[in-house]
């Protein structure tokens, strides 16, 4: 038999075994690290029904993000505008936009503009954007300075939202937030760039803003 099997055969298993942990081991490294927010969603632009220019509307034409977000400051979700909200505006302007043909047909119907939706935190994530507008927190923190044609022209998500991602604020939220009436100003400075770290301390601290204490905190 040691014609047909030589010695070294005898070492194999072992080394089949070796080398499956480590290819194991491998892939899990891989998936742990790449499969995050961070690769898998940051820059996801789906093509929507519309067209819409958060650069021109917002950047431009200088309408508050208030209002087509209506709900924004006043509840936990960020409201995507009815089309009665576009055809206020758009009754009027390029009233025949082809471009505009989804918004007047929801118009007329009463069905939703079938938008796609980008920014999803998972279902038992338990995220408040009024709780965050009140204390600082501005859009541009999660979605980026939208006024600009660079990142206003194609809505896509631009931070990971990931558990790391709000922990890394929850963390040092002083160095982030802007004073409460510029919270929609999206291009106005957070308080510590311009300064202000001291009065921005002074604010974490009245508002009592800190780390969540336990997982029930943001997991419900």
């Amino acid at each position: 038999m040691s014609t047909v099997f030589p010695k070294w055969s005898n070492r194999l298993p072992l080394q089949l075994a070796i080398f499956i942990v480590v290819l194991g081991g491998l892939l899990t490294a891989g998936v742990t690290y790449y499969f995050t927010p961070k690769y898998t969603r940051v820059g996801y632009a789906p093509v929507q029904p519309v067209p819409f220019s958060h650069a021109l509307h917002t950047g431009q034409l200088g309408l508050d993000c208030r209002y087509c977000h209506v709900a924004v400051e006043k509840g936990p979700h960020s409201t995507v505008p009815a089309s009665q909200t576009c055809m206020n505006c758009h009754s009027v302007i390029k009233k025949d936009s082809p471009l505009l043909a989804p918004v007047r047909a929801s118009f007329e119907s009463g069905d939703p503009v079938p938008w796609v939706k980008i920014h999803q935190a998972p279902d038992f994530v338990y995220f408040n954007h009024s709780v965050h507008l009140a204390r600082g927190v501005s859009c541009v923190e999660c979605h980026g300075n939208i006024t600009t044609t660079e990142l206003g022209e194609t809505m896509a998500q631009r931070q990971p939202l990931s558990m790391s991602f709000c922990l890394d604020c929850h963390r040092d939220p002083a160095s982030r937030i802007r004073d409460p009436k510029d919270v929609f100003n999206l291009n106005s400075s957070r308080l510590a760039a311009q300064g202000k770290a001291d009065e921005a301390a002074k604010l974490v601290q009245h508002w009592k803003v800190k780390p969540p204490q336990s997982c029930s905190g943001c997991h419900r």
